[in-house]
């Protein structure tokens, strides 16, 4: 446990950017399930932009890095392409 005041803050730092930095996760593998899941109804289509602008949200921010976030709109949009023709 931390015991100077300024490594007592980094501490509470820590914890804070840690929460939001999960919650921020967990949203991107939401929006992707949600994606997968209308490749097989059709709707794909109008789900691609909310999922590429939560995951490009996400890279400028620093949640994720930013390439792994293009890397994965660019599987996705690949996916897309793929079942559209």
């Amino acid at each position: 446990m931390a015991n100077h005041p300024s490594a007592l803050k980094r501490a509470r730092q820590n914890i804070k950017r840690r929460e939001r930095n999960r919650s921020g996760r967990a949203t991107n593998r939401t929006v992707v399930r949600k994606f997968t899941a209308a490749l097989e109804t059709g709707e794909a289509a109008k789900v691609l932009p909310l999922v590429m602008a939560q995951l490009d949200g996400s890279a400028g921010k620093g949640i994720i890095p930013k390439k792994r976030a293009a890397r994965k709109i660019g599987r996705l949009a690949k996916q897309l392409a793929k079942s559209l023709s």
